[in-house]
């Protein structure tokens, strides 16, 4: 019988071999390497032989936490990035050229939105739709799309694309599919099951969740046939096509852009990696208390949380992650009430931008992360000037509820 994830996440150091039996693989700090001869060094360079280059494009402990994200992802590979942005930015400069086309969500992380919106500037095209309904996503394809961009629950609106149906529609177009997978993790959801080319975490958030360590990384599922990708260098295709992608992400992203994960964040991350379906379940199980019970207060005017009958994807949220809906709340006041005030009334939860942690975080979404979008943008991707993200962790679920209860006390229930 094959062992659940937690279990293999847990032993996987000790069983793929580590220094003295250790249940941990050990950090490697080295910045450089020594091969047996020269022609070691040049099937290593050239990606024959499996080795280390210079660890700015990787280190032992680097490689030890890509093995267990494809493990967890179920995916032929994985690179890691000192940071879910930089993963993000070095996959796409190194898979896409001037003139080139991608189809977005256009509910996006507030700074994966700008970097999208940076790559306007270099000659790359963008559309971006409305990615819950899949035949936006249809009616944006050109003959020069060469990828769709999605996440699986948009921060902070929470609005859950079409996953399964984007995938068919990317399948049947040969188009590349990428996933933004960090705010389900793998324990809620793998994006090869609704056939994702590429997956996208910010390690930081949930994989991580102490909030000690940044890093991000982009797993290859196996599922999209590079051999068809107009845009991958000649030297790679000396390689099996199966890692064409990959490796050209490792090299033109990773080596070229310089956005190594130190080893001891890769070390931290991979330890926290450990307890991720504990906190997972815990978050999650807050998450929907919480939502429901903010859905029923006076002062509260709109929830959004996946798990909630009121949300609009709510059927196909509780379809592609198993009846958990994740981890983050959007919620706005009243109209009278104001925002400042009541977070500065909570003493429990921090006010901090960070998603994901063990820790409950709140964070005002307008003035802070998509401030510098502008109002009309805002606007766009549904994120009202009054709108509250709320990322809930593992704390007493009575704890968290007092302490908003207590924040929310202080305006009258009616107006």
């Amino acid at each position: 019988m094959k062992p659940g994830i937690s279990t293999r996440i847990l032993h996987a150091d000790r069983l793929a071999g580590s220094e003295h039996d250790a249940v941990h693989k050990p950090l490697h700090v080295a910045a450089t390497y020594a091969y047996p001869n020269a022609r070691a060094l040049a099937d290593v360079f050239q990606g024959r032989q499996s080795g280390y280059v210079y660890s700015r494009q990787g280190n032992p402990t680097g490689a030890a936490l890509e093995s267990k994200i494809s493990m967890m992802e179920g995916a032929a590979g994985t690179v890691v990035f000192s940071t879910g942005m930089s993963a993000i930015a070095a996959m796409m400069v190194s898979l896409l050229r001037a003139g080139d086309h991608v189809v977005s969500s256009q509910f996006l992380f507030g700074n994966t939105s700008s970097l999208f919106h940076t790559l306007l500037g270099m000659g790359i095209e963008m559309s971006f739709v409305d990615a819950t309904d899949v035949e936006q996503v249809r009616a944006a394809l050109r003959p020069t799309t060469r990828m769709v961009f999605v996440e699986t629950i948009a921060n902070p609106r929470t609005q859950v694309a079409d996953l399964a149906g984007i995938g068919e529609l990317c399948e049947s177009r040969g188009v590349l599919y990428v996933v933004d997978s960090t705010l389900t993790t793998p324990h809620l959801f793998r994006a090869s099951d609704v056939k994702a080319g590429l997956v996208i975490h910010s390690l930081t958030k949930g994989i991580s969740g102490h909030g000690n360590a940044l890093g991000g990384s982009v797993s290859d599922t196996g599922l999209f046939d590079w051999r068809g990708y107009p845009n991958i260098a000649e030297s790679y295709k000396q390689l099996d096509p199966r890692v064409w992608g990959l490796q050209q992400i490792r090299k033109k992203g990773l080596r070229d852009i310089g956005a190594t994960l130190r080893a001891e964040d890769a070390h931290r991350i991979a330890v926290g990696a450990e307890t991720l379906a504990l906190r997972i379940e815990r978050s999650n199980a807050n998450a929907l208390a919480l939502a429901g019970w903010l859905e029923s207060q006076p002062q509260v005017g709109r929830v959004h949380y996946p798990g909630l009958i009121s949300h609009a994807q709510h059927a196909r949220a509780t379809e592609l992650f198993g009846g958990r809906y994740g981890s983050l709340i959007g919620f706005e006041l009243r109209p009278d009430i104001d925002t400042f005030t009541f977070l500065d009334a909570l003493r429990l939860v921090i006010l901090s931008s960070h998603l994901s942690d063990n820790r409950t975080l709140a964070i005002p979404v307008a003035q802070t992360i998509f401030y510098e979008m502008g109002a009309e943008r805002r606007a766009s991707m549904g994120i009202a000037e009054g709108l509250i993200r709320l990322s809930v962790g593992i704390e007493d679920y009575a704890d968290l509820r007092d302490d908003l209860a207590q924040a929310l006390g202080r305006f009258p229930a009616g107006v």
